[in-house]
């Protein structure tokens, strides 16, 4: 009687230590991400929970932590003169990764510079590269290209994730259509319509621009165009703008709750 009793707790520790293996084994996702404000912290954790990914902070042997006026003159220097900013090392093994979850604030129109220096000393072959960033207004899609010619062994995802800083409370919802929509999560979200054809802009379409946009530090643009569709949260605007005689796309939002205020989401330069 007590060898079978034997015999079953240590089938029992067996089965644990064999589903704790497994777990190790299968955890083969990375969120890897530097954070100067701490937005981009708040959506890598978001990713990390919603995945149960490996998460790690990426950290700057001698870190931003002046004024906002001196960390812009130290970033600027290090730009101009090309001396990156040097990285603690790692602690994660990149190697036990197939799909590393990438995260940076955009800065100057592309990745923050931590990102160039880890980039600059890991080429990250074979892996899967899924940006995610923050910034003020936008930049996303053109810190991606870079990302591809930085990393050419390296598989960069066709879509990132990117969100406004003073929108990451809003984060948990569009990571989680984002996440299930290419693929990353098991789940089934309602496809978003497409935009409806580019028209002249409207008076009432107008004013929604001016709420969502007006108070932002930089002007954007006078809207000449728009589609819009609906969604199951709201409305999505998209904007043809003029700025200094460029043309932009300029994406606002207006949620379906009663007095929502329009929330201008990004801009595509």
């Amino acid at each position: 009687m007590k060898l079978k009793f034997m015999v079953a707790v240590m089938a029992a520790f067996a089965f644990v230590f064999s589903a704790c293996d497994s777990k190790d084994a299968g955890n083969k996702q990375l969120v890897l991400y530097y954070s100067q404000t701490g937005s981009t912290k708040v959506v890598a954790e978001e990713i990390q929970k919603m995945l149960d990914a490996d998460i790690e902070l990426i950290e700057l042997e001698n870190p931003y932590t002046g004024t906002y006026a001196e960390t812009l003159e130290r970033v600027k220097q290090e730009r101009e003169s090309g001396n990156l900013p040097a990285l603690k090392p790692l602690k994660a093994d990149l190697s036990k990764y197939e799909v590393i979850y990438l995260g940076y604030p955009i800065w100057f129109g592309t990745y923050a510079l931590p990102i160039a220096s880890l980039v600059k000393d890991h080429d990250f072959e074979g892996k899967k590269i899924v940006p995610f960033c923050t910034f003020g207004s936008g930049d996303m899609e053109s810190a991606m290209e870079d990302l591809k010619k930085a990393l050419p062994k390296a598989e960069i995802a066709e879509h990132g994730f990117g969100i406004r800083d003073v929108r990451v409370a809003a984060s948990g919802k569009e990571l989680n259509r984002f996440l299930i929509e290419y693929g990353y999560m098991d789940g089934q979200v309602e496809a978003l319509p497409g935009y409806s054809e580019m028209r002249p802009v409207m008076e009432e379409e107008k004013q929604i621009f001016e709420a969502a946009c007006g108070d932002y530090q930089f002007p954007l643009g006078t809207p000449i165009l728009v589609g819009k569709r609906g969604t199951p949260e709201g409305v999505d605007y998209i904007y043809e703008v003029e700025n200094y005689g460029k043309r932009n796309t300029v994406f606002v939002t207006v949620g379906h709750e009663e007095g929502a205020k329009p929330e201008f989401t990004r801009v595509v330069r």
